[in-house]
C-alpha cells in the first residue's frame, strides 16, 4: 500500500509541475487593432470633384508606404476618376473628421459619397486599379472581393 500512495504522489505531483510549466509558458496575443474606413464621404470635403468617382488616399509625411500609395491612386486619375491624398499634417481636421487613425487608408466612393470599397495599409497597384474597376463595372474584375469589407 504505501509504494501505491508514494506513486500517487508522485503522480499528482508531476501533475502539478506540468501545469504550472503549461501556464507559464502561456502568452497571450498582442491586442489587436481593426482599423476602420469611412463608409461615407462628404465629397464636398474633396473640392466637389465632377468625376463620378473618387478615390482618396489618407496619408501622413511620415509615413514611407503612403507616398507609394498616392502614386498607385493618382495613376487612376481620368474624366470618370477623381483622386485626391489627404495628408495629415496638412488636414488634420479631415483625419479627425473621418476618423482616420492608421494611415495609409484607401477609399473608393461613388457620386454620393458611399464608399464602395476601401484598403487599409499598403497594397500593390494591381489590387488597387481592379478594385477601382470592379466598382466602375461590376464583373470586370477576376477578383470582385479586393477592397470590400468582409463578412
Amino acid at each position: 500500500m504505501g509504494s501505491l500512495a508514494l506513486f500517487a504522489v508522485l503522480l499528482l505531483i508531476a501533475v502539478a509541475a506540468a501545469a504550472v510549466i503549461r501556464w507559464r509558458r502561456h502568452t497571450d496575443p498582442p491586442p489587436q487593432r481593426a482599423w476602420s474606413t469611412p463608409a461615407q464621404l462628404d465629397r464636398a470635403d474633396f473640392g466637389l470633384p465632377r468625376e463620378p468617382w473618387l478615390v482618396v488616399v489618407f496619408t501622413s509625411g511620415t509615413c514611407q508606404s503612403c507616398a507609394s500609395m498616392a502614386a498607385k491612386a493618382a495613376v487612376l486619375a481620368s474624366n470618370h476618376v477623381a483622386v485626391v491624398a489627404v495628408e495629415a499634417g496638412a488636414e488634420p481636421d479631415l483625419h479627425r473628421r473621418y476618423r482616420i487613425e492608421a494611415v495609409p487608408i484607401t477609399v473608393v466612393a461613388d457620386e454620393q459619397g458611399i464608399v464602395r470599397a476601401a484598403f487599409v495599409g499598403p497594397t500593390s497597384a494591381t489590387d488597387l486599379w481592379a478594385a477601382v474597376a470592379e466598382v466602375r463595372s461590376p464583373g470586370s474584375s477576376p477578383e470582385p472581393h479586393l477592397g470590400q469589407a468582409e463578412g
